[in-house]
C-alpha cells in the first residue's frame, strides 16, 4: 500500500474545528503519511526509560504497605512509604473480581522496594512466579491500579504532577468526546440521549456504539445502525464530531459497508470494526476505507502493538490505560506510534479513568482530536486543587502534586480495608 494513501484524519485539526465547523474541518483535512520504520526501531523507542525521577527525588522512597480499600463498590489502592508519604488510585470497576491478583501477586513484590524504580519493578512483577501466564486484562488492570498509586506517591514526594514525572507537558486542556455506551436504544432514543450528554457536558464530539458487540454481523436492534448513522449527522448537525465504535461486531466485508456509511457523514474514526484479535480482517478494512480505523482497547501485549503499528493494521492506536497496565506502558506505545506518524488516543475504562487520560494527554504530542470522557466533572472535579473544569468542550489537566487530588485522606475517610 503506498505511503501516500489519503486519510481524512479529522482529529489532527481539532483546533480549527470550533471555528470552521467540525464537519467542514473533517472534509478539508490534509492527507497524512505513514512513514516506514523497522521492528528494531519500534522496539528501541519502547525500551527507552519513561519514568525519570531520581533527579527530582535523591533519596530512596521505600514502599512500606499497599492496601486495597473499598467504599461500596468503588475500590482504591493506598501506597504508604517509610516516612509517611502516601499515594492513592481509583479502580475502573474490575477489582470486585480481580482483587486477589493485586493483593497476592502484585503488591507483595513491591513491599520494601524503592518506588523510584517502578519501571524496572514492572517487568520483574510480570515474570515472577510465572505471572506472565496471566497476560491480559486480568493481570494488567490490577498492575495499573498499583502503578497509579505509586506514581501519585512519587508525585507528592517530588511536589510534581504525575504527567510532570513522565514527560514534557505539551497541553493544559484536552478536547473530549462524550461516549454513549448504549445499544438498547432506537436511533431516535440514542440521539436524544446524546443530546442530553452534550447539554450536560458541553462536549463538541460524541461516540456511539454500532452493531451488536462481538455479534457476527448482527445488529443490536433490526436496522439500528443503518438508521442511526445518517440520522445523527442530520440531527446533531455539522458542529459535532462523530465517532463510531463497533466493539468487534463485523467481519471485514460488513465492516467496510458500515465504514462507507460513516465516511458519508465524515465521522472522525471507526473503532474496532472487526474482532479485536483478527488483525487480518481489521487491516482489510483499514486498507479499503479513507475513514481512519482505530484499534487497541483489548490489547495487552507490547509485541502485538508493535506488530499493529509496523504493519498499519489500523490508523490509530488505542491502548486502554487500565487494561494495558498503566501510563508507563501506554506511553511506550505512543512512542512507537509516533515513528509512523500515527495518533495514540488513550482508551479509558471506568469513571475515574478520564483523570489518568488527562495526564497521558498532557505529555503525548499526537493524541488526535478528542479524548474519551465518561463521567461528569461534578463527580470528581472538586477533589482537585485547582478543581477540574470544562472550558469550551475541553477538560483542564490536573496540576496539583501526584494525580492532583488535594486531600486524599478526606477521599478515603469512609473506606474499609479489603481483607483476603
Amino acid at each position: 500500500m503506498p505511503l501516500t494513501r489519503r486519510r481524512f484524519i479529522a482529529q489532527t485539526i481539532a483546533a480549527s474545528a470550533a471555528a470552521a465547523g467540525v464537519r467542514a474541518a473533517a472534509s478539508s483535512s490534509v492527507a497524512r503519511q505513514f512513514p516506514a520504520t523497522t521492528n528494531e526501531a519500534l522496539a528501541a523507542a519502547a525500551a527507552r526509560p519513561v519514568l525519570t525521577v531520581k533527579e527530582l527525588i535523591r533519596e530512596p522512597v521505600i514502599i512500606e504497605s499497599i492496601d486495597l480499600l473499598a467504599i461500596g463498590r468503588q475500590h482504591f489502592v493506598r501506597v504508604r512509604a517509610k516516612g509517611g508519604a502516601e499515594g492513592l488510585s481509583l479502580d475502573n470497576g474490575r477489582m470486585q473480581v480481580l482483587h486477589p491478583i493485586l493483593t497476592r501477586l502484585i503488591a507483595p513484590y513491591l513491599i520494601g522496594k524503592d518506588a523510584r524504580d517502578l519501571e524496572e519493578h514492572q517487568f520483574e512483577i510480570y515474570r515472577q512466579g510465572s505471572n506472565y501466564k496471566l497476560q491480559g486484562l486480568a493481570f494488567w488492570s490490577p498492575f495499573a491500579l498499583v502503578e497509579f498509586a505509586v506514581l501519585d506517591l512519587l508525585g507528592r514526594v517530588a511536589g510534581r504532577s504525575i504527567h510532570q514525572l513522565l514527560g514534557s507537558q505539551v497541553r493544559s486542556r484536552v478536547p473530549f468526546y462524550i461516549a454513549s455506551g448504549r445499544r438498547d436504544t432506537t436511533p431516535e432514543q440514542e440521539i436524544e440521549h446524546l443530546q442530553s450528554l452534550i447539554a450536560e457536558t458541553g462536549a463538541k464530539a460524541v461516540k456511539y456504539r454500532l452493531g451488536g458487540r462481538m455479534s457476527r454481523n448482527r445488529d443490536a436492534l433490526p436496522n439500528r445502525t443503518e438508521r442511526l448513522i445518517p440520522l445523527t449527522r442530520k440531527v446533531l448537525g455539522d458542529g459535532i464530531a462523530i465517532h463510531g465504535d463497533a466493539n468487534s461486531s463485523y467481519d471485514a466485508k460488513e465492516a467496510i459497508r458500515i465504514g462507507r456509511m460513516l465516511e458519508e457523514i465524515q465521522a472522525v474514526y471507526f473503532e474496532e470494526p472487526c474482532p479485536f484479535d483478527d488483525f487480518i480482517a481489521t487491516k482489510q478494512v483499514t486498507d479499503a476505507l479513507t475513514l481512519p480505523v482505530s484499534l487497541g482497547e483489548q490489547e495487552s501485549s507490547e509485541a502485538r502493538f508493535r506488530e499493529q503499528i509496523l504493519t498499519q493494521v489500523a490508523d490509530i492506536v488505542q491502548p486502554d490505560i487500565f487494561y494495558y497496565g498503566g501510563l508507563i506502558r501506554s506511553l511506550r506505545v505512543a512512542r512507537m506510534a509516533a515513528l509512523r506518524n500515527m495518533s495514540t488516543i488513550a482508551h479509558i475504562s471506568g469513571g475515574f479513568g478520564f483523570v489518568y487520560m488527562l495526564h497521558f494527554a498532557a505529555v503525548v504530542p499526537d493524541i488526535g482530536g478528542w479524548q474519551e470522557y465518561k463521567e461528569g466533572v461534578k463527580t470528581f472535579g472538586q477533589w482537585f486543587d485547582p478543581a477540574l473544569k470544562i472550558i469550551d468542550g475541553e477538560l483542564t489537566v490536573p496540576m496539583g502534586p501526584g494525580v492532583g487530588i488535594a486531600d486524599p485522606k478526606s477521599v478515603l475517610k469512609d473506606a474499609k480495608l479489603v481483607r483476603m
